[in-house]
């Protein structure tokens, strides 16, 4: 029994051992399985986490490596060209005194081809062929093979645009600029000028205020000019048909207020389309009104005859007796038509551009007061223009015959430009102005370089050049305009073949308000042109400025007159008017 009870007893301790095993390892499994459970989360939640950073790690590191490819290959789109600044660059527009854009800064495109993307390119090429006959197939296959992104058209419009898009290739790719557009094309060519592919102005109004077209506190402020559009297309249109009337090499005409130097209009043939992109290397291409230098001839009589009466030496009406038909100086003779009177007044002189006569009233005046007159009105220096095209005029060496030649415009060199603003002066009052191409500007003060009265002596003389019966320009005589004017036929300087026929005007001459500078470049006669001379039908009987150069102002005139009205009633009510009564 006491045995039994003994092995009873170690049941029962063996029993509460369990118990209290079983106890524990339930109480730490149910632990356990809680810890587990909460790793298990744990690992859930850090394995979620490496996924979305491996995510975004893959993100990055595509997004890096289409960076450094579009790098790698940017040289290749753009030829290895520069591309600073060449879609920030933006310019101001350009207006004419009326606020007509000439020139402004669009959104346009470059075409161009990634050869990686042609799938078919014999068919590429035949299209191309057929839809642009004018690109050169041979080299874009050439490129092709290279397998190199390069451009076919630059600066498309939007024609050529349309026509590339319904190809349906996606190897043609649009590169987007903004490009500078000219709304005249070549109507302002030699004023205006243009600007590089980074658009940074290169000649012209573009280069010589590229700084200032080019500031973004003034980008929604236009540059004015004082340009009329309709008045310049006028101008341009009359002297293109002049040139071929008269088979004419080249032209140029410039038209200024009297009286602020405003530059209404300024016109050199032949001009260029400034929209295309060429290298004009050609000197008929130059601007012969701010960059061509002559030898202009006969206006500068107006000069001298300034001069005689400015220094009360005579006046309009005194008589130069006994005037030869033709004196010698060292080498030079110098003639004048022979049906000349031997006895001409100081105003005869200039109304039949008497060559004697005119060298008569220079010795007169001297040689002193000549130098000073010239240096006064610097007509021999560069001239002052808002353009860097600008002539030099050839420097002035006094000599033996220099007071004998100069007298009548040979042997001293300027600008048409020069020549007009002078003019300008002998009308306005004796204040010599500096032309402009800027509406509103701040203009220097005036110089006097001739009296008033004198002035006004001069503006009465060149009137009678074209209304008298012996006067030299008869055909700008046109009804309400009261045009008064000095004809000129002179040389190109270093080259005498190059004969240069001008006139100079002013309107109205009772009150002058515009001077109108024309010359045609080696005008001929038109036999088959018939003149109304005076009321007589007639063909032209030499081929001077007269029958030429002077026909042309007549009709320019008479077109832009109505224009130049509209904007000034005064100019109205006083003498257009009268055209009508």
């Amino acid at each position: 029994m006491i045995k039994k009870l003994k092995i009873n007893k170690n049941k029962n301790k063996n029993k509460n051992i369990n118990i209290n095993q079983k106890s524990f390892y339930f109480e730490d499994f149910l632990e356990t399985n809680k810890k587990n459970k909460i790793l298990k989360k744990s690992n859930n939640f850090q394995d979620r986490v490496y996924l979305l950073f491996f995510f975004f790690f893959s993100l990055i590191l595509i997004f890096s490596i289409k960076i450094t490819h579009i790098s790698l290959n940017k040289k290749n789109i753009f030829n290895i060209e520069k591309q600073t600044s060449k879609f920030s660059l933006i310019r101001r527009d350009i207006v004419d005194r009326n606020g007509v854009i000439i020139s402004r800064n669009v959104k346009t495109f470059h075409a161009a081809i990634d050869p990686k993307l042609v799938k078919d390119k014999k068919n590429f090429l035949i299209k191309l062929r057929i839809n642009f006959q004018d690109l050169p197939i041979n080299e874009i296959k050439k490129k092709l093979n290279q397998k190199k992104y390069f451009r076919i058209i630059k600066r498309i419009n939007q024609e050529e645009k349309d026509k590339l898009w319904a190809l349906g290739e996606k190897a043609i790719k649009f590169e987007p600029f903004e490009a500078r557009m000219y709304t005249h094309g070549n109507l302002f060519s030699h004023i205006i000028g243009q600007v590089d592919y980074d658009n940074y102005g290169i000649s012209g109004i573009e280069k010589y205020f590229d700084k200032e077209l080019k500031n973004k506190k003034l980008l929604n402020k236009p540059l004015k000019l004082t340009l009329d559009s309709n008045v310049q297309y006028i101008i341009n249109k009359e002297l293109n048909i002049a040139m071929k009337t008269f088979d004419a090499t080249g032209g140029g005409a410039v038209l200024m207020d009297v009286n602020n130097g405003d530059i209404i209009s300024l016109v050199s043939l032949p001009n260029f389309n400034i929209n295309q992109r060429a290298n004009i290397k050609d000197k008929k291409f130059i601007n012969k009104i701010t960059k061509g230098v002559y030898e202009l001839g006969s206006i500068f009589k107006t000069f001298t005859v300034a001069l005689a009466l400015e220094h009360k030496l005579v006046d309009t009406n005194t008589i130069i007796k006994d005037i030869p038909r033709k004196i010698r100086c060292s080498i030079y003779e110098i003639t004048d038509m022979k049906d000349h009177p031997k006895n001409l007044t100081v105003e005869e002189i200039l109304i039949r551009s008497s060559n004697v006569g005119s060298v008569i009233l220079a010795k007169k005046v001297g040689e002193k007061n000549f130098k000073e007159f010239i240096k006064k009105t610097k007509i021999t220096q560069n001239p002052e223009i808002e353009l860097e095209e600008v002539g030099v005029p050839h420097q002035l060496k006094w000599n033996r015959c220099k007071l004998e030649t100069v007298s009548y415009g040979h042997g001293i060199t300027t600008t048409p430009l020069q020549a007009t603003a002078l003019y300008a002066a002998m009308s306005n009052g004796g204040k010599l102005i500096i032309p402009s191409l800027i509406k509103d500007r701040k203009t220097k003060p005036s110089q006097t370089i001739i009296s008033k009265e004198t002035s006004n002596k001069l503006s009465n003389l060149l009137r009678k050049v074209v209304t008298s019966k012996v006067g030299t320009a008869s055909l700008a005589d046109k009804n309400g305009y009261y045009v008064g004017g000095k004809t000129g036929t002179a040389e190109s300087y270093g080259d005498k073949k190059n004969r240069i026929n001008t006139f100079i005007s002013i309107f109205p001459a009772s009150k002058p308000k515009y001077t109108l500078f024309i010359m045609l470049e080696n005008p001929k006669i038109n036999k088959d042109l018939i003149y109304n001379y005076r009321g007589v039908e007639t063909k032209a009987p030499y081929n001077t400025s007269g029958w030429n150069s002077v026909y042309v102002a007549g009709k320019i005139i008479e077109k832009i007159g109505p224009i130049l009205a509209i904007n000034n009633k005064e100019f109205t009510d006083l003498y257009v008017v009268e055209k009508f009564n």
